[in-house]
């Protein structure tokens, strides 16, 4: 049996409001938000009884998903937001845009801030790492005609 599809990458963030605000100036579209709680999820993740707010955000072509968790209890107990491009782990997320000046001027009024520079390579793609809220660390890729 091999892998349908993938369904969405998670992301815990602090604040949701935020988080939810930022994707959709990107462009992602909410899909939905609710709590999930209980023993039953705590099975899942192996936390015991839990209590996490989320929200599903969608790209704009339907085939990808973000799931964003802000967990009420039980309390973070690690943080790896700081981490830099190279280290162990999930770490990114990345965007493919179409005007990536535009997303970063529009996404700079939400706080984002260059991770290192926006390069150009060759004649193919133009790069870049931003920290988004809560310093999660984002991908976008325009590509060049």
């Amino acid at each position: 049996m091999t892998v349908k599809r993938m369904d969405n990458v998670g992301i815990v963030v602090d604040d949701l409001d935020e988080t939810i605000d930022f994707f959709r100036e990107l462009g992602l579209e909410l899909e939905g938000r609710t709590m999930v709680e209980g023993e039953w999820a705590g099975r899942i993740t192996g936390l015991g009884d839990q209590h996490v707010e989320i929200a599903m955000m969608r790209t704009p072509d339907g085939h990808s998903r973000l799931e964003l968790s802000r967990f009420i209890s039980p309390d973070i107990i690690a943080d790896h937001r700081d981490a830099p491009v190279n280290a162990l782990g999930y770490l990114r997320v990345m965007f493919a845009v179409d005007d990536i000046d535009d997303t970063l001027e529009r996404l700079g009024k939400r706080g984002a801030r260059l991770e290192g520079e926006l390069v150009q390579y060759k004649d193919a793609y133009r790069l870049c790492y931003i920290r988004g809220p809560g310093g999660l660390l984002i991908g976008l890729a325009q590509e060049l005609d």
